[in-house]
């Protein structure tokens, strides 16, 4: 009897452990691109949703390929301080927050002079969404 009572525990205890884990997202692949690359990626994206036209597939690449820059500058940056195991003092996070801010303001500008309004609405909708999608994936992590 004692046994089975043990190969009864053993067989669930082996099955909470052999749960099916979930694929990866497809940011995997995207690991290995370059900036550019995944500019590119995001300009295609965005001409067959908002169904840009060649004027504003310039101007919006133009700015993609700028938050792009901006955007390996602070990933190289925070890099640096994590080599260092440097920690950023509370004035220097109130001062990167401030930053980003800024620079979503400013794209907010420019991409709404490239935009028509309806665009606009649609590109803004569009963000919330993959926003939303972040954040589930977060809370996945953390669990």
């Amino acid at each position: 009897m004692k046994k089975l009572f043990l190969a009864a525990l053993l067989v669930v205890g082996l099955t909470t452990f052999a749960q099916e884990q979930k694929d990866k997202p497809k940011r995997a692949g995207m690991e290995n691109l370059t900036q550019e690359q995944k500019n590119q990626m995001h300009l295609k994206r965005l001409t067959s949703e908002l169904d840009l036209n060649a004027k504003q597939q310039l101007e919006v690449g133009k700015i993609i390929a700028e938050q792009g820059t901006k955007k390996e500058a602070m990933k190289a940056k925070h890099e640096a301080m994590k080599a260092e195991q440097k920690r950023p003092t509370d004035e220097e996070r109130a001062a990167i927050k401030k930053q980003m801010l800024d620079d979503k303001n400013a794209m907010n500008d420019k991409m709404k002079a490239v935009l028509s309004p309806e665009q606009f609405v649609k590109w803004n909708e569009i963000r919330e969404k993959n926003k939303a999608k972040r954040g589930e994936r977060k809370g996945m992590k953390r669990e």
